[in-house]
């Protein structure tokens, strides 16, 4: 177990504008974790991880992740937050304008990268590790649905996260697809990260059983997952 957790709420309340979503929300998330976020639609799962990423400000109780505190953060510091955390949606979130690798350029100059060499090497690095190296040149429509979230998952990569927090990342691919999905996502916990995956995939987390946090009733609490 590491000193500091990558992730720690305690006692936190999550609120969207002035509606309570969830109440005394307290978990931690360790090095090499990789964590199951699941409940109803509109239980509170993206509220919890809009919390984590600085979209919804934290009013009460605690919390940091990737050591940065989450009380107090001001919007000047959302940026420097997000540097260090990675972020998988369902619908992918590529620039349906560009090539792929003109996709993660486009990130990495917008998080302050400026030598071209060293973008170049990063962004062949990333798509190697997710398999889409020989697809650096092509424009997102040319790729499956599969393939477009392994580019989402290699964006996500780019400034080496210590977290990364997935919204759904399998929601749109089929069962295949999402198996594969999850093999990549398992793979990359492993290198020194923790992962908090949202997801309705009750299925998937059967068959690839993990610690699972739960929505419900206004709360957050753990459940123990069966294998099938």
């Amino acid at each position: 177990m590491s000193e500091t957790p990558l992730v720690r709420l305690q006692d936190a309340h999550i609120r969207q504008a002035e509606h309570l979503v969830l109440s005394d929300v307290s978990f931690s998330i360790e090095k090499g974790e990789f964590v199951y976020l699941i409940g109803a639609t509109g239980s509170g799962k993206s509220s919890l991880l809009k919390t984590l990423y600085g979209d919804l400000p934290l009013h009460s109780g605690s919390g940091s992740i990737a050591k940065q505190e989450l009380g107090g953060l001001k919007d000047a510091d959302i940026p420097t937050l997000r540097r260090k955390l990675g972020i998988v949606f369902q619908d992918f979130q590529l620039l349906t304008d560009r090539s792929i690798a003109d996709n993660l350029s486009f990130v990495l100059k917008a998080t302050g990268w400026k030598d071209k060499k060293k973008m170049e090497e990063r962004i062949s690095e990333v798509l190697e590790k997710v398999g889409m190296a020989e697809n650096k040149n092509k424009m997102p429509y040319q790729i499956s649905g599969g393939e477009q979230q392994r580019v989402a998952i290699a964006r996500a990569l780019l400034n080496d996260p210590e977290v990364i927090l997935a919204d759904e990342p399998t929601g749109n691919l089929d069962p295949s697809t999402s198996e594969e999905i999850i093999f990549l996502l398992k793979e990359v916990c492993k290198q020194d990260r923790c992962i908090l995956m949202a997801t309705h995939d009750y299925a998937l987390i059967l068959k690839f059983p993990g610690r699972t946090l739960r929505c419900t009733n206004g709360m957050l609490e753990e459940t123990v997952q069966k294998t099938l």
